[in-house]
């Protein structure tokens, strides 16, 4: 029996195979466990191993490289049209295994053990910072019932907090005030962590060299380059810098027909963390985009888009083209310069 294709569900302790020939017939229809899966990866001559692109994903996708299969994971969106009739595990799998033998059929890279690290490190600060956001707003609610405002911003509340818990004049209960002293402390424990954790990951991008040059693009810090690092991980997964602010949600939508081209907002698609962060990039290029030189090309290029768009368009349109610099650093593994860009 010659394998050509090999289609895996991933489930959490489940993994459902599909094993296809050259021709594309069904040759294998088994259930494993993680450890029965990785012996039969191991124990299979060279094959294309595919599967969806989910959690644990990228962990069997290195461990069928290192036995020497071409692993591929696959965007769930596009496996989805190869399934047949009813759904189930078994006919998930034959769609994995039937869309990688696609020609044209898009691939996620897969990222290293470093680069997923990374991404994990991201994911947490970014949880933590979430759970800071409800929780000021929680203690801001608490207040307001009581008729205390606070002014918006961290930072205000990081202020104000304290002298409100020490006026015994502002008719704040006992118990409420005791509740607040505990909200405060685990706002300051994530405080905390979150410095930790964003002190890491600028030693992290004083470190790396390819994080370096992503520091040379304008708007592109240690927290944003080492997102894009652990998001983007191989460059060359886009053949050009469009597609990658395509991956990244960044180029209008379409919905185009009959000759017609129309074209609609963002299509907000890919991580949305990462978009986010170059948008906040771009911001912030924007609020010193007049201190760069005359003869800079961003500069010259902002100045033209500015005069006929409003400040968010600009915004996003500035992260376009940030996103589309990015893929020209990461491709030709040299520093940004300002002079090269055409306005």
């Amino acid at each position: 029996m010659t394998i050509a294709t090999i289609g895996i569900d991933i489930g959490k302790s489940k993994f459902h195979v599909c094993a296809l020939d050259d021709r594309g017939h069904v040759k294998l229809r088994r259930v494993f466990s993680r450890s029965a899966l990785i012996r039969f990866l191991s124990n299979t001559p060279p094959a294309r191993v595919a599967t969806e692109a989910c959690a644990g994903a990228h962990f069997i996708g290195r461990k069928a490289e290192a036995f020497g299969h071409d692993a591929r994971l696959l965007p769930a969106q596009y496996v989805k049209a190869y399934v047949k009739s009813q759904k189930n595990d078994y006919a998930d799998a034959e769609a994995i295994a039937e869309a990688a033998t696609r020609p044209t059929m898009r691939s996620v890279p897969i990222k290293s053990i470093d680069r997923q690290t990374l991404q994990l490190l991201h994911r947490q600060r970014s949880g933590w910072v979430s759970e800071r956001t409800a929780l000021v707003n929680r203690i801001r609610a608490i207040l307001l019932e009581f008729g205390i405002t606070v002014p918006k911003g961290i930072r205000q509340l990081r202020r104000a907090l304290p002298w409100v818990l020490e006026d015994g004049d502002n008719g704040l209960p006992h118990r409420l005030r005791e509740l607040l002293a505990v909200l405060w402390s685990d706002m300051s424990r994530l405080d905390e962590r979150i410095e930790t954790l964003t002190t890491e990951l600028g030693a992290l991008a004083r470190d790396d060299p390819q994080l370096r040059l992503l520091m040379s693009i304008p708007g592109i810090g240690p927290i944003v380059a080492t997102a894009l690092a652990a998001g983007i991980g191989d460059a060359g997964a886009f053949r050009k810098g469009r597609d990658l602010a395509a991956w990244l949600g960044l180029v209008p939508r379409q919905h185009s027909t009959g000759g017609q081209t129309r074209l609609l907002g963002i299509g907000k698609r890919g991580n949305p963390h990462l978009r986010m962060l170059l948008i906040h990039g771009a911001r912030a290029v924007l609020r010193v985009i007049h201190t760069r030189d005359a003869d800079d090309g961003l500069r010259r290029w902002v100045e033209r888009v500015r005069s006929r768009k409003h400040a968010n368009v600009v915004a996003v349109a500035l992260a376009n083209k940030l996103a589309r610099i990015v893929h020209g650093v990461l491709r030709d593994r040299v520093p940004y310069d300002p002079h090269r860009l055409s306005a």
